[in-house]
């Protein structure tokens, strides 16, 4: 459907959020004439959401913007078994503890997108547990059960895949699909919850849901699924060279945060823009059209758009300012990455390549070696030549720390404890 009457598809259509609707014209009715209450499933598999989250955290808030109620469904059950979509092979198994602390961590990257409390379109939160963990197997496979077709959970890509390669799928995982379309139908019986949202690669595990809501409930539930994101180059979303791009502010700092987006790819900007900010589609257009030196303002507005929604508006211009001190002025921004080394160890001699792995900016002392003969390492802003260096205490400058960078854009401060 090319025009939706509804606030909500609307905007996901024009944002180019949709990928696929398992009802457009149903779907685009119902919010037309209901408070829609629609949820999206997070399985605490890490004690943050990573940045290839954003795009569902976005789809929440925009339907609360639109006057709908956005349920986010943690998945303190389904963790205990893992999601295996597109995966090329089981998912380690996560102690009860585990999952507990994760969601934990998961539940504070939601506070700065949605507003929650018990009014008509205030945001929701709950957890599978709540009915998994106290399934009686055997009612469960007379209820539930009876209605799944093996033959049909075959076909599913996600399972398709993992047979076609020959790679194990246990039976703990093919029950996933099953729980997360019961997960379905106890949503629509505690809260009325008529859509289930996610990436692309949910689109079977969701109709399951549906065809499961049709068959115990005479439900008539629906889908909306986003596109699998990917940067023009084909890195996958949410994840940098030095690691996963967390929304937690321990995890990573917002002036990281900020140099993710910064970094964008220039064919990115405008679908970016869309995505992950709330400017006026009138604005992004604008910024769109800029070329040449000019994109890299419309970078900066993106990163800063971007960081403020999740940290704040003065953690995004104080990470825009530490970045026009570090890249314009040359300057040490007090509000850089820090790392600390003991004293002791530096008088002796710390080796460059393990700094530079304890910094962050490589992965392996293979990596920060490759990066050196590529001329790609700096201490103190002097090309780093000699894989074999020492650094030592007359390494610090003048603010008794020495700055190590990875190309032009990454930067950390070693400071002697």
């Amino acid at each position: 459907m090319s025009a939706f009457k509804s606030d909500f598809l609307r905007t996901m259509s024009e944002r180019g959020f949709i990928h696929q609707t398992s009802d457009d014209a149903g779907l685009d009715q119902l919010f037309a004439t209901e408070t829609v209450s629609a949820y999206i499933g997070f399985d605490a598999t890490a004690r943050s959401l990573h940045a290839g989250s954003l795009i569902q955290i976005m789809m929440l808030y925009w339907l609360q913007q639109t006057g709908h109620r956005p349920i986010a469904l943690m998945g303190g059950g389904t963790s205990m078994i893992g999601d295996p979509s597109f995966k090329d092979e089981a998912r380690k198994l996560l102690t009860p503890q585990d999952i507990e602390d994760n969601l934990a961590g998961i539940r504070r990257n939601f506070t700065p997108y949605l507003k929650f409390g018990s009014g008509p379109n205030d945001a929701v939160m709950i957890d599978n547990a709540d009915w998994l963990m106290d399934i009686n197997y055997v009612n469960f496979l007379r209820d539930v059960g009876r209605h799944f077709s093996v033959n049909r959970m075959l076909a599913f890509d996600s399972v398709k895949l993992r047979l076609d390669r020959e790679q194990s799928l246990s039976f703990l995982e093919f029950n996933y699909m099953i729980l997360q379309a019961y997960d379905f139908v106890e949503l629509y019986k505690r809260l009325g919850c008529r859509l289930q949202m996610g990436g692309s690669d949910q689109w079977g595990n969701i109709v399951n849901g549906i065809d499961l809501g049709h068959r115990m409930e005479g439900a008539q539930l629906y889908a909306l699924t986003t596109p699998l994101l990917t940067t023009s180059s084909g890195a996958k979303m949410g994840k940098s060279a030095s690691g996963a791009v967390w929304l937690d502010a321990e995890m990573l700092s917002p002036y990281e945060f900020w140099q993710y987006w910064r970094n964008t790819e220039d064919a990115d900007v405008g679908r970016f823009l869309k995505l992950y900010t709330t400017l006026p589609l009138a604005e992004v257009a604008r910024l769109e059209r800029l070329g040449g030196s000019e994109i890299n303002e419309a970078k900066k507005i993106l990163a800063t758009e971007i960081t403020a929604m999740l940290h704040g508006r003065a953690a995004a211009a104080e990470a825009r300012e530490t970045a026009r001190k570090t890249f314009e002025e040359g300057a040490l921004a007090e509000t850089l990455p820090t790392v600390e080394v003991g004293r002791a160890d530096l008088e002796a001699g710390v080796g460059i390549l393990s700094l530079f792995v304890t910094a962050g900016l490589a992965a392996s002392n293979g990596e920060a070696r490759r990066h050196i003969q590529g001329g790609a390492m700096r201490l103190n802003d002097q090309p780093v030549s000699d894989d074999r260096r020492m650094v030592t205490l007359q390494d610090l400058g003048p603010e008794n720390v020495a700055k190590l960078s990875l190309g032009k854009k990454k930067h950390v401060l070693v400071r002697p404890v």
